[in-house]
Parts: structure tokens; C-alpha cells; sequence
């Protein structure tokens, strides 16, 4: 299984939140390139960048971001938030990430998200499938779509898709441990599935678990932060591993 930091960005600033909810932002470093090295140094290969201000207003806006953690590290970076039209996509990939996630995009303008996978395909564009009470949520988890979860994965998966990112919203940043029953469900009615897992990774227990389970990779964000686990951790369970 696959171990992928998160890295948030807010103003160009690594923060954390507390169920997608803005108001409990948290800043963790003012210097994102600064973190990603530091994961780097503890030979974690992959990164998940989120651009908040991004998923907050349709565009993509932190990708400055991105082109200096690319340019100067060589984590392989999938990156999401705000990626709306072919142009940002365009950005994304210029400024350089080596996977986009697609999440409000999927639910709001189909055909374009669909556009995508045609044209760079699927083991670049990954769905973001972000749930709250079973339904997938949007626009930085401000909005919830009438779209229940599994169906619109099996939807996608029929469009070609093979890499999910799917947040349990109710457990993000919470610390309490993820949604392994949600997980375990989604791979049980899915075939061939890449699965990442995101949201309440609390202790490094929760990581073998979610590699039973059969998920592809794990998505750890607060649990990294607030030194519940440590990238020393990390750093052997890679090792084991590999």
C-alpha cells in the first residue's frame, strides 16, 4: 500500500482542516516546500496537494505551489482543488503534477471530467469521491450532490476510471480512525479498484489495517502534523514493504 502525505494549501500556507470546515483552519508551516522535503528525506515517494482556495472559488490558484515542490523534489504529486476546465488541468500538469483528482467537476460537468480521462488517461485522472452520509459531497465539501457514493464510483468505473481518493468527510482531521467498513464496502462491489483511502488516519495501526483491507494507497494528513504518527514510522514501514 501506497503511503501519501497531504499537504493543504491556504494562502500558499500547509494547514489542516477539521471535516472540510474553513473555519477550523490550522496552519501547520509556512513553507510547503519545507514539508515536502522533509517527507522526502524519509523516502515517501508521493504526495497528495490539495489547493483549498482552489475548491473554494473554481479554479485553480495555488499551483505556484506546485511547481516548486515538483522542480525541487522528486515526489510523484497528484494534486486537486479547484481544477474546473481543460485550462486548469493544463496548469496543473505544466506547473508539475504527474496525477490531477477530479471530485465537484465528476458530479457537476461530466463530459468534461470524461474529456479528461480521453485524453490523458486514467491512470492520470484519478475521481474524487468525497461522501457525506453516503452521498458525494462538492465544492469543497461545501455543498452535498444528490449523487450516492458507490453507484457513481461503478458509474466512473464503467468511463474507464481506475484510481478513487474517497474521503469519509465526517472523519476528516478528526483523528478517530477511517471509514474501514466504507472502504471494505466500495471494494466488495468494485472490481480491479485502486483504492486510496483519505480522512481519520489516527495511529500507525490504521495503515496494515487498510492494506488488509486491500486499498491501494492511504491519504494521512493531521495524524502526520500533530506527530501521532512519525515520518520515522513511515519511513520503516516503506522499507517493510518494499
Amino acid at each position: 500500500m501506497r503511503i501519501i502525505p497531504a499537504i493543504d494549501i491556504i494562502e500558499g500556507k500547509c494547514v489542516r482542516l477539521s471535516k472540510g470546515d474553513y473555519n477550523s483552519k490550522k496552519i501547520y508551516n509556512e513553507n510547503p516546500l519545507e514539508v515536502a522535503k522533509q517527507f522526502e528525506s524519509h523516502g515517501i515517494q508521493y504526495l497528495h496537494l490539495v489547493d483549498l482556495d482552489g475548491a473554494k472559488s473554481n479554479q485553480i490558484i495555488n499551483y505556484k505551489v506546485l511547481e516548486s515542490i515538483a522542480s525541487k523534489t522528486s515526489l510523484k504529486i497528484d494534486f486537486g482543488g479547484g481544477l474546473k476546465s481543460h485550462k486548469d488541468v493544463e496548469i496543473a500538469f505544466n506547473s508539475g503534477a504527474d496525477q490531477i483528482t477530479g471530485g465537484s467537476i465528476a458530479v457537476k460537468n461530466p463530459e468534461v471530467f470524461k474529456t479528461w480521462l480521453q485524453q490523458y488517461g486514467s491512470n492520470t485522472i484519478i475521481l474524487g469521491a468525497d461522501a457525506k452520509n453516503e452521498k458525494i459531497a462538492v465544492s469543497g465539501w461545501q455543498e452535498e450532490s444528490d449523487e450516492y457514493l458507490i453507484p457513481f464510483i461503478q458509474k466512473y468505473q464503467n468511463e474507464g476510471v481506475n484510481y478513487v481518493i474517497c474521503t469519509d468527510i465526517s472523519k476528516d482531521g478528526m483523528l478517530e480512525g477511517p471509514s474501514f467498513t466504507l472502504y471494505k464496502q466500495i471494494l466488495s462491489e468494485t472490481e480491479n479498484l485502486k483504492l486510496i483511502a483519505s480522512g481519520g488516519v489516527a495511529t500507525f495501526d490504521d495503515l496494515p489495517k487498510l492494506a488488509e483491507i486491500g486499498c491501494e494507497g492511504t491519504i494521512i494528513g493531521k495524524a502526520i502534523y500533530e506527530n501521532r504518527i512519525s515520518l520515522k514510522q513511515l519511513e520503516n514501514y516503506i522499507i517493510d514493504v518494499n
